[in-house]
């Protein structure tokens, strides 16, 4: 657990550091909304890691620019296009979208086209982990929990006594974590290394 009175670049990347130091190694892939602090701070430090843009923060980015009566065909060509099977059917979606909306959402379109790119990067990962890692659903629940017990509180004397409520609350999620697995991930460990094997073989062959 971490405090900060900011989400700066600069704090995300002490926090980050600070993970580091604690022993977090061997970052593959990071899924977060398009905080520009947190984003800058994580390639800085998780250099050749990939990111993806949490999809369902997209999706409420461009339905809050799109006019009202045009947002039931707008969130239903979303999910056409984040219910795709490869990037390159998402992408005809989106084409198909823009084709319909031309004119009517114009400043959601550019939204989306602007933040597609980085919401498949998750398209690149075998197909049983993409549902999960396609948005920060998880780690959003969690902190709705924290904010619920939070809000009981109101104010806080001091920061130890934040740290000692929401050090509870997450070592009660702790626990539960550990009865049951989000999702093994054995698979994906054996793809990235097959994946990361061929880079360096293709690196060998040009050299």
């Amino acid at each position: 657990v971490k405090i900060g009175d900011s989400e700066s670049e600069s704090f995300w990347k002490e926090t980050f550091d600070w993970l580091k130091g604690r022993g977090l190694k061997g970052v593959d892939f990071i899924v977060s909304d398009d905080h520009k602090g947190l984003v800058k701070a994580a390639k800085r430090c998780f250099a050749g890691s990939s990111w993806q843009r949490c999809q369902v923060h997209l999706m409420r980015n461009v339905l809050s620019y799109t006019p009202s009566k045009h947002k039931a065909d707008m969130r239903q060509g979303l999910k056409r296009i984040f219910r795709s099977d490869t990037a390159g059917e998402a992408r005809q979606r989106f084409d198909e979208l823009a084709e319909q909306l031309e004119g009517k959402a114009n400043k959601a379109l550019e939204c989306l086209e602007n933040g597609l790119e980085d919401a498949l990067t998750v398209m690149s990962l075998p197909e049983k982990y993409r549902q999960r890692l396609r948005t920060s659903n998880m780690v959003e629940r969690l902190n709705e929990e924290i904010r619920r017990r939070e809000r009981v509180v109101r104010i806080f004397p001091n920061q130890e006594s934040a740290l000692r409520l929401i050090g509870a609350v997450l070592a009660e999620q702790h626990e539960q974590w550990q009865e049951r697995k989000y999702f093994d991930m054995s698979e994906f460990h054996e793809w990235n290394l097959d994946r990361k094997t061929q880079a360096a073989g293709n690196i060998d062959s040009i050299n």
